[in-house]
């Protein structure tokens, strides 16, 4: 069984928290060493559980969500062709 990007994000949690069998942990571990996009997902992943976890409140800096907002308004008006496994 050869999996993608696709299968690794649908995964993702149960592989952090060790709870896939074997097998599929083997295929993600391989798919993990030559995919740089599934890596950064994994550890941004990871990062956030950390995050969320962590009862410390962060005061975001001055025009923040105005910021992000507008990000995210650009990343949508992208073209939908973007094929991670590419």
């Amino acid at each position: 069984m050869r999996i993608d990007c696709k299968h690794v994000w649908q995964h993702i949690s149960a592989y952090i928290e060790n709870d896939v069998d074997p097998q599929l942990r083997a295929e993600i571990d391989r798919h993990l060493e030559t995919c740089e996009i599934c890596s950064a997902v994994l550890d941004s992943t990871r990062n956030v559980v950390i995050l969320m976890a962590d009862d410390r409140v962060f005061e975001l800096p001055a025009g923040y969500s105005e910021r992000l907002h507008a990000r995210i308004d650009r990343e949508l008006e992208k073209p939908h062709g973007w094929n991670p496994d590419d």
